[in-house]
């Protein structure tokens, strides 16, 4: 059975960045814990954060969807942030984007949504498709910031990509390498992934900074972190094979924001092989869209989330 508490602050950094907003810890069945702020009134919204972050990076977007008709609902990653994954819990014990999205949902029951919509960045977009494949019900839409699916980025890998996120690979080595290496010197490494992902330190709010820091810094985060790097080339790959050969399609619509500049001639073609309704524009600002694009970001979800629960997508 799942529980909800207060949230454990880390200084007053949240409170600072999302002044409006309730922390609350949920403690799923397997006794691991998922740290959330929530604020607003309307249909649910899912925001999950990318790497190397935590939810602090929605702290440009998640006001303003609050402030647009929605229950927003920001969450740490299984394991990242202040998330805490139970030592015999599933993601721990067989890391997964499908272990993973099945603790969200659960999380997300315990709030009190059955049905809502999700916007994922990076990481926390793959375990956002995860979800709404594997709990259509549960999901009214789906929008997804840089992301298409693992499958389909294995398919597209050259040498380019391994230059641009080395870390994909990097992570893939044995775990005691990895941690030794990356855990002499945790926060120069976060530092410099940072940097070049926003194109300088000086770009992201130092708030925001201190909590990624804060976060990398402790080793359960970083061991999180490769696990689920890890499971990405290996057993989530299996999954959507899986997925691709018995023709699973995501139910509900997708929103795709893609970087502009990326050089594809239609960057939502991939997602057309995995639903039926997509849509979505090229944003400028980088890979750190809801930090470095969030106006845009904003502008783009506030519709797109209208339409799908106007249209009795959502059964609240």
């Amino acid at each position: 059975m799942a529980s909800i508490g207060t949230a454990a602050a880390r200084g007053d950094v949240l409170t600072e960045l999302f002044p409006a907003f309730i922390q609350q810890t949920v403690e799923i069945g397997d006794g691991s814990t998922i740290h959330t702020l929530s604020a607003g009134e309307g249909p649910p919204v899912l925001l999950l954060h990318g790497y190397p972050q935590t939810l602090a990076a929605w702290h440009r977007v998640a006001p303003k969807l609050a402030e647009s008709g929605f229950r927003v609902i920001a969450a740490d990653l299984p394991g990242y942030g202040r998330s805490a994954l139970s030592p015999a819990g599933a993601v721990r014990s067989e890391p997964s984007r499908r272990t993973i999205a099945a603790s969200i949902a659960e999380a997300m029951e315990a709030l009190g949504h059955k049905r809502f919509a999700i916007a994922g960045h990076d990481r926390g977009a793959r375990a956002g498709y995860r979800l709404a494949l594997d709990f259509p019900d549960q999901v009214a839409a789906f929008a997804s910031l840089t992301v298409i699916p693992t499958l389909d980025v294995w398919e597209q890998i050259d040498g380019g990509f391994a230059v641009r996120a080395p870390h994909w690979f990097f992570f893939m080595q044995p775990p005691e390498l990895v941690e030794r290496l990356i855990g002499a010197d945790p926060i120069s490494y976060l530092d410099h992934v940072l940097a070049g992902m926003a194109g300088g330190l000086d770009r992201l709010d130092p708030r925001a900074l201190a909590d990624y820091r804060a976060a990398f810094a402790s080793k359960s985060v970083r061991e999180a972190i490769f696990a689920d790097y890890r499971a990405a080339l290996g057993i989530d790959l299996e999954h959507e094979r899986a997925d691709r050969a018995a023709r699973r399609m995501l139910e509900c619509p997708v929103l795709y924001l893609w970087s502009a500049g990326n050089g594809s001639d239609d960057p939502p073609s991939v997602w057309r092989r995995w639903a039926a309704d997509v849509s979505g524009e090229g944003l400028e600002g980088g890979h750190l869209q809801p930090e470095r694009a969030c106006d845009k970001v904003v502008e783009a979800l506030v519709p797109f989330l209208h339409r799908c629960f106007a249209r009795g997508a959502a059964q609240l």
